[in-house]
């Protein structure tokens, strides 16, 4: 198989990968190239790749055993035929969604951080895209992590944060939940603040999302003038690459050490994304708690 090549996308984190053709079983040569260069940049872009389903899967295989989709509002995979597949699209048939999410804006998330070991990885595969709007962001937790000022890196050395359960990245409630009044009570898994990459031993900022998270230990409203300094270093431009969708881009990323965000779009456009995700492991803490 040809030599693969790697391109940056921009400083901080993504790569464009071009000379492969991944309908094409991989060989290990490749398929190690590949993962160096997903180690070094976090997201990599493959363009023009008109994956089948059943492609997406086996492909996806090679990064590790699949993970089931969280749970959706409907209660049910929207492919039935392949449950491994979420669908996040806007598209409705006879008046029922298709997928996921719809068209508003996604706000910054890491994947399923309310449970115990959320995914290690994602694949994204764009079936459908809207002319304008629906732009993909990464932002590099690493780089978020090492840029913090030294006393704040001291301050959140072995604490922990709630992430939340009750909505998703759209703001949607998820089935089976209840509004949440206090995030000290709110449901979902504890996870330090700042991890330990279980692959590359690097120490990145970890925060779920926004909605509902509470700093173990602290007053809530200490919890909350944390969490939003935090929130705001995290997501400064510098440490973010901004996908513009073309038909048929594939975009793996770690969901370990970056967090991402969608734009809206326009709600009379179509957009059809095919997306899997990589088991994980328990979330181990860079730092131990004092």
């Amino acid at each position: 198989m040809p030599r693969i090549t790697v391109t940056k996308i921009a400083p901080a984190l993504g790569a464009d990968i071009s000379g492969i053709d991944l309908h094409a079983p991989l060989d290990e040569a490749t398929l190690a190239a590949l993962k160096d260069a997903w180690a070094t940049h976090l997201v990599l872009r493959f363009r023009g790749q008109a994956l089948d389903d059943p492609q997406l899967l086996a492909l996806s295989r090679l990064l590790g055993p699949l993970d089931p989709p969280g749970p959706n509002p409907y209660g049910k995979p929207f492919l039935e035929a392949f449950p491994e597949i979420n669908v996040i699209s806007n598209v409705k048939v006879g008046g029922a969604p298709i997928g996921n999410l719809g068209d508003g804006e996604a706000v910054w998330h890491c994947d399923m951080t309310y449970v115990e070991s959320p995914p290690r990885a994602a694949l994204l595969h764009a079936l459908e895209i809207p002319p304008s709007g629906g732009d993909t962001f990464w932002s590099n937790m690493y780089l978020a992590y090492e840029t913090l000022p030294d006393a704040t890196k001291q301050r959140i050395a072995g604490l922990r944060a709630i992430h939340d359960a009750t909505y998703n990245s759209a703001g949607i409630m998820r089935k089976g939940m209840k509004e949440v009044t206090d995030p000290r009570q709110a449901p979902g898994a504890h996870h330090p603040l700042v991890i330990r990459h279980p692959d590359t031993g690097r120490a990145a900022l970890y925060l779920g999302r926004r909605r509902n998270s509470y700093v173990l230990g602290l007053d809530l409203a200490d919890s909350n003038a944390l969490l939003d300094e935090l929130w705001a270093h995290a997501t400064q431009p510098e440490f973010t690459f901004r996908q513009v969708w073309q038909l048929h881009d594939l975009i793996l990323w770690d969901n370990r050490c970056t967090l991402h965000r969608r734009d809206s779009f326009d709600p009379e456009a179509r957009r059809v994304m095919h997306r899997t995700q990589i088991k994980g492991t328990p979330v181990a803490p860079a730092f131990e708690a004092a």
